[in-house]
């Protein structure tokens, strides 16, 4: 092997890396070592696909990575700890899963010896900041190589490109980038680049295939996912069983608009029925299991910790600061959720638990009370409005 051109492409099978696949090995030089990093979304038959694929486009070496259950111990569970939506609507399934494949990665390149390494991502995108950071700070000896932003390839440039280097693959979809993983599929189109339009239905990867409804029961241990329906199993095998009873019900879709990390807006298209269902699942049993406070502390942090990861800032102490206040917050958060699946919708009908703070024998909201008078009521209810009363009689006099 010739190791001054050895390069380590971070490879999806998708038409940016199958660009990048054939111009570094038949244009540049480059001895091509392929890599992809499952995080969830593929069968063995689909990852066999991607590597005849990508010996096909001339890489040298092809190696798929299993890092399902690193993701999900890495990352997803604090997700699901801090149910996090960036602006109260995207599960962060693709920015979540890039930093775990960057990390993979470069230990991979750092293990042959490559003095280079190559993703597919644009020059307007967020992944690039993902990806080199991370490849950055473990490696900064390696040095990054990426045609499609170097180049400002379009995707009709690419598609071109590789139909004169008689590449025999079908893009008949290609006008739509997807991106499928444990926690999520994304759906990038022509559409996701205006301010007006949504995505067709032909553009999800799951399709309405289910009428009717369906009950499911999840179980949370400590604000984990350990069972579905009595069955238990890892919590990462529970998020994948989800996904595949909600994805009939065409569950989990929606367009995230958001600030990139370029500071220019974005939008992207998704579907994402098990993180959505956990998330919403898992937060309202916190509001039966959680104190006032607790939920409110947690709302920032999570916040923070979403951001910073989408950010690309996953390697900061900071990170680590958080997590461990969010796993401790889980202690108390244990019970079963149950929901309703039904086409584009589900619903959380309630939740059962020994940690139910609506067990308590204070009282009924809105019905009784038995520890208080109503005496000790009138008090406290004139004693909290003080700062009010206090407030509004100064200046009304002024």
């Amino acid at each position: 092997m010739n190791t001054s051109k050895k390069i380590v492409l971070a490879y999806s099978g998708g038409l940016d890396t199958s660009y990048c696949a054939v111009h570094l090995s038949k244009e540049k030089g480059f001895e091509v070592h392929a890599v992809s990093v499952n995080t969830g979304g593929f069968t063995s038959k689909e990852i066999k696909t991607i590597e005849e694929t990508a010996y096909s486009l001339g890489v040298t070496t092809y190696k798929n990575i299993e890092a399902i259950s690193s993701f999900y111990e890495k990352v997803v569970k604090y997700l699901i700890f801090g149910n996090v939506l960036k602006n109260n609507t995207y599960p962060l399934s693709v920015s979540a899963e890039r930093i775990i494949q960057a990390i993979e990665i470069i230990e991979y390149a750092k293990s042959i010896d490559a003095r280079y390494i190559a993703h597919g991502s644009t020059g307007a995108g967020n992944d690039q900041v993902r990806f080199d950071m991370i490849f950055q700070t473990l490696a900064p000896e390696i040095e990054i190589i990426t045609p499609i932003r170097d180049q400002q390839l379009s995707r009709q440039e690419e598609i071109a490109y590789l139909q004169q280097h008689d590449v025999a693959i079908s893009w008949e979809k290609a006008k739509y980038s997807i991106n499928k993983g444990l926690w999520g599929t994304s759906v990038g189109g022509e559409e996701t680049l205006t301010s007006e339009k949504g995505l067709p239905e032909i553009a999800f990867p799951s399709q309405l295939t289910k009428e009717g409804k369906e009950n499911v029961i999840l179980t949370f241990e400590k604000g984990e996912l350990i069972a579905i329906n009595g069955h238990q199993q890892a919590p990462e095998k529970n998020i994948e069983l989800l996904q595949n009873l909600a994805a009939p019900y065409a569950i989990g879709r929606d367009i995230h608009v958001g600030d990139t990390i370029v500071g220019i807006k974005g939008r992207v298209g998704f579907e994402a029925a098990a993180a959505l269902i956990t998330i919403k699942a898992h937060h309202l049993l916190e509001k039966h299991t959680l104190t006032k406070w607790q939920l409110q502390h947690k709302e920032y942090l999570s916040n923070f910790y979403g951001m910073h990861l989408h950010e690309g800032q996953y390697l900061d102490p900071v990170m680590r600061d958080m997590e461990a206040f969010l796993t401790n917050s889980q202690e108390k958060v244990s019970g079963e959720v149950i929901v309703t699946l039904q086409p584009y919708h589900f619903f959380l009908e309630g939740i059962i638990s020994k940690n139910d703070l609506m067990r308590s024998k204070f009282g009924s909201y809105g019905e009784m009370n038995t520890q208080w008078t109503a005496e000790e009521a009138k008090g406290f209810i004139k004693i909290n409005g003080n700062q009010n009363k206090i407030y509004q009689q100064i200046h009304s006099l002024s």
